[in-house]
């Protein structure tokens, strides 16, 4: 979010928390994207909060709704509140229930498999309209293709990406595997270490695809852990999820820290790797 716009964003969620009735007299930020995520105090909410023309607020709800009801590790909305979306300001905001920090490290990759194959198995069971993860990848393809989004590119590095994520898109497709509803970005930073068990946050990545486009965002250990996985599969989506978070990097407007430090390391492992698998991306 741009910075001018975070301390209205913080008045936004603080206000419509308190107009439910919550005690809401400070708010932490807590991670800074397309959209802010605070800690509302001393009421211990999650607030979301985001243009109102970011408009994925109201999938997410439903789809954390249905998805908590049917049991799937999910991160709950706040039950205090009305499950909704709420504007104010210009923004939308969603509550949520806050899960503190736990003393304990990391999941196991086998902890980390059995909740996102739980996840998958509840995602199966619902009817909702979602994009193809192939759409994402356009999405990054075109990226690389705007030298004004990204003119620190060099040619040499435009073309590997540019052949790798239509490349991998093709061999992807060809393989012809099941496909269902997915996450989108299970990665760590979307999972949560609570009391009740791993719990997946961020849902409005959500599409269609692979279960191994998912696995692709996991740990590379998790891999090992959901039964019935192809695991050629599996490796060229890691290389293509890869290519498109590496792609993001090279947008002159990416704040990630270190984007594009890591941009170029990252460039150096797509490379490595297409060659240790074989894989010819060219058209």
């Amino acid at each position: 979010m741009q910075a001018s716009e975070v301390p209205r964003a913080v008045a936004a969620a603080v206000s419509t928390a308190s107009s439910l009735g919550l005690t809401a007299d400070d708010a932490v930020v807590l991670h800074d994207s397309n959209r802010l995520t605070l800690r509302l105090l001393p009421c211990e909410v999650l607030a979301r909060v985001a243009p109102v023309a970011h408009r994925a607020a109201r999938f997410e709800v439903e789809l954390a709704r249905r998805l908590a009801e049917s049991g799937c590790p999910v991160a709950a909305l706040d039950p205090r509140v009305e499950p909704r979306v709420h504007e104010h300001d210009g923004f939308t905001v969603t509550l949520w229930t806050y899960y503190g920090p736990l003393a304990r490290g990391e999941a196991s990759p086998a902890d980390y498999a059995d909740a996102l194959g739980r996840l998958h198995a509840g995602m199966r069971e619902l009817d909702v309209p979602v994009p193809h993860f192939t759409d994402r990848v356009e999405q990054a393809r075109g990226l690389v293709a705007d030298r004004d989004r990204t003119p620190a590119l060099a040619d040499a590095d435009r073309e590997l990406l540019g052949d790798t994520l239509g490349g991998l898109r093709r061999v992807i497709g060809e393989r012809g595997g099941a496909e269902q509803p997915l996450h989108g970005e299970p990665h760590p930073g979307n999972v949560l270490t609570t009391e009740n068990g791993l719990l997946f946050v961020d849902l409005e990545t959500c599409c269609r695809g692979p279960v191994e486009f998912d696995l692709a965002h996991a740990p590379e250990e998790a891999g090992e852990h959901y039964p019935g996985l192809d695991q050629g599969l599996l490796r060229a989506c890691r290389i293509l999820v890869l290519a498109m978070v590496t792609t993001w990097r090279w947008d002159r407007g990416d704040q990630f820290p270190n984007g594009r430090r890591m941009g170029t390391e990252w460039l150096r492992r797509i490379r490595a790797a297409l060659d240790r698998d074989g894989l010819d991306v060219r058209g």
